[in-house]
């Protein structure tokens, strides 16, 4: 699942994936934090979710933090752009399992996809 509020960020990694990243997948679309909980709650086949953190209703942190409460072995990983220590050890202390800058760099994200989905 894709957790993001930016038309053209979502288009981005939608691309990525249809384009460029090999497997058999469905990608779901949230466009904040509330979505993306209550779509996790509808759908227990979920196997990872790409997190922005700065979103309308209910930001990344909280949305994280309700996932990993009923999904903890969910992977989740943030996905934003803003980068400091302090802003992945913010992400971290909320439960998310890694983290990634914007703009996504499309090697970075296939590396982040293997370790968690067991891809090859």
């Amino acid at each position: 699942m894709i957790v993001e509020d930016e038309e053209v960020n979502y288009l981005y990694l939608e691309a990525l994936f249809e384009n460029e990243i090999e497997g058999n997948y469905k990608l779901l679309h949230a466009k904040n934090g509330k979505e993306a909980v209550d779509i996790c709650l509808e759908n227990d086949n979920i196997d990872i979710v790409l997190m922005d953190i700065k979103m309308p209703i209910m930001n990344g942190h909280e949305a994280t933090k309700l996932i990993k409460e009923k999904f903890p072995d969910l992977p989740i990983v943030v996905q934003t752009a803003y980068s400091t220590d302090e802003d992945r050890q913010l992400a971290f202390s909320f439960g998310c399992d890694d983290f990634i800058t914007k703009p996504i760099d499309e090697e970075r994200l296939r590396i982040l996809l293997k370790k968690y989905l067991k891809i090859n």
